[in-house]
Order: structure tokens, then C-alpha cells, then sequence
């Protein structure tokens, strides 16, 4: 578990975290959305131990990553947005040499980097150099390297940036095979679609300080209807009719009623005497919505 104490963090006069406070359980995925700039990598980079907060403290499964940092970075990796390696290195002797300053006998590190290369989907690429993989099979080659100690707690900064749809997919199941496994997962994300389908709680921060955290069913519940219309012959009467079921947006022959508060039947059945239906259609906003939604008022 992963439990983040009212940290802060300044750059010179940059404040770049303020008072951030939030939990990762155990079992559980955490999306931590923001814009950029917001203070998501900040926050990763003290909970891994790698940069000290200006006041607070991360606990790792209890033991405070600034008293306790030994202990508690043993139970906790962090994987970049931008990994980096020793580039003319190959794969395997480079998984050994970081295996071995863990702690692991070369024999044991040859097997374990065939077991969780494999695991990645590197398999065959082995003794591959880590110049000539593609950023998607660096981004595999961190999750590896990640895994070599068995962490409880992970923390993933920005990892779908730059990846195709094959290596989002992977992604996903591997986020969710760690869950599975007990693990806390911390991921950090612009691709808010795939924080739609991973996580189970959503942490938002703006500004530097998390301005809310909500539980995936309550986004859900947070989100709001709209309904989607577009005929072939719109006019200024057709506005005023739409109007009585909510806020209305045009755009040409496009109209979409926000907070939508009627009956798509009887929307139908009320304009289709006079107007040409080409297509009609319910919709729900996105997490991008609600984001934008919640920071509304913090600009």
C-alpha cells in the first residue's frame, strides 16, 4: 500500500506540489490524472524515493520512503515515461547486471530474465541491444526489469505515451494481471480512455493539489447524459424545440442537447413531421468531460 502524506515540493519559486495527499491500496488501480504541469510526476518521482518532498513523507507498505528508505524501496519500482538504459548494452546482460546489484546470483538472473522477458513479450530479443528496440519494446524491457524484485507497489509515469494500440492493450493486462496479483498500482495517464477501462479510482490534480479523488462507479454516476441529433434540414424553430430538453449546441446540421432530460422516443416522434431524421442517438460524457468539468472553477 502506498499512502502519500500531505507532500509538497517546490522548484525555486516553482511550487510544484502542494499539501498532496491520497492512498493506493493493495488490489487496487489508481488513475492519477492532470494536465501538464499539474504535478503527477512530481508526486511519482518522492513516492519512489527519487527526489525528497519540501515537507511530508510517503509511507511503502508503512515504512516512510525519507526515514525508512532502504526497507521501503525494496517494496516499490518506478517506471518513467522515458526509460533509460545503457543503449549499446544487450538485453539479457543488461537484465543480469541490474538482477545482480539486486542481489541475485548470474544464474538465477539468466532464468529470471527468460521468465519476465518472456512474461513482456520480448521473448526472441533477448540479446537484442537496447539501441535497436522500438520504444514500445523499451517500454516492455522497464516492465521487466520492474518485476525483478517482486514489488507490492508500482508506480507507472506517462507508460502509454508513444505506444501503439498493441502495446496499450498489453499494458492494460499486465496493470491488471498485478492487481489480480494483490499489487497497488499507481499510473499516471493523458490516454483517459484506458484510465476509463483500468482503474478503480481516479486521483485529479490541477495546479499542484489534487482537487478530487472519486471511486470509478461514482464517475460513472457523475457523468451526464446528452442526446445526438442531426437532420437534413434544420432550422431556427428546430433550436427552440430541442431547447425545452436541455442546453443545446449546434454545429450545421449537428445538434447535441447537454444534460439531457427527456425521452429519445419522444424527441423522435415530436420533429419528425417537419424535419428529416438522419441520425439520433444517446451519449454519456467522458472522464475528460468530467476533469474538465471539476477544474471548471480552479483556473
Amino acid at each position: 500500500m502506498i499512502r502519500i502524506e500531505h507532500i509538497s515540493k517546490s522548484y525555486g519559486n516553482i511550487k510544484a506540489i502542494d499539501d498532496v495527499t491520497f492512498d493506493v491500496h493493495n488490489g487496487e488501480i489508481t488513475a492519477f490524472v492532470g494536465l501538464n504541469g499539474a504535478g503527477k510526476t512530481t508526486t511519482i518521482k518522492v513516492s519512489a524515493g527519487v527526489i525528497y518532498p519540501d515537507r511530508g513523507d510517503v509511507l511503502i507498505d508503512g515504512y516512510s520512503i525519507i526515514k525508512d528508505k532502504k526497507i521501503a524501496s525494496k517494496s516499490v519500482v518506478w517506471v518513467p515515461e522515458l526509460p533509460s538504459f545503457e543503449m549499446d548494452m544487450r538485453a539479457m546482460d543488461y537484465f543480469i547486471y541490474i538482477a545482480g546489484y539486486l542481489g541475485y546470483p548470474t544464474s538465477e538472473a539468466k532464468e529470471l530474465a527468460r521468465e519476465l522477458l518472456s512474461r513482456v513479450g520480448l521473448e526472441g530479443a533477448e540479446r537484442k541491444r537496447l539501441k535497436d528496440y522500438s520504444q514500445g519494446m523499451k517500454k516492455r524491457f522497464a516492465l521487466a526489469l520492474s518485476m525483478i524484485s517482486d514489488p507490492q507497489n508500482f508506480l507507472f509515469d506517462e507508460v502509454l505515451n508513444g505506444l501503439d494500440p498493441e502495446g496499450i492493450a498489453f499494458f492494460r493486462n499486465f496493470a491488471l494481471e498485478l492487481k489480480k496479483e494483490g499489487k497497488a498500482v499507481l499510473f499516471s495517464s493523458h490516454i483517459l480512455s484506458e484510465v476509463e477501462n483500468l482503474a478503480d479510482r481516479v486521483v485529479f490534480i490541477h495546479k499542484g493539489r489534487i482537487v478530487r479523488v472519486m471511486r470509478m462507479d461514482e464517475v460513472r454516476n457523475f457523468v451526464k447524459p446528452y442526446l445526438f441529433l442531426r437532420v437534413e434540414n434544420p432550422d431556427s424553430s428546430l433550436l427552440e424545440i430541442l431547447s425545452k430538453y436541455g442546453r443545446v449546441e449546434q454545429s450545421g446540421n449537428a445538434f447535441i442537447i447537454r444534460d439531457f432530460n427527456g425521452d429519445i422516443g419522444e424527441v423522435s416522434y415530436s420533429i419528425s413531421t417537419r424535419y428529416k431524421i438522419v441520425e439520433i442517438r444517446m451519449g454519456y460524457s467522458s472522464l475528460e468531460e468530467v476533469f474538465f468539468s471539476i477544474i471548471g472553477d480552479r483556473k
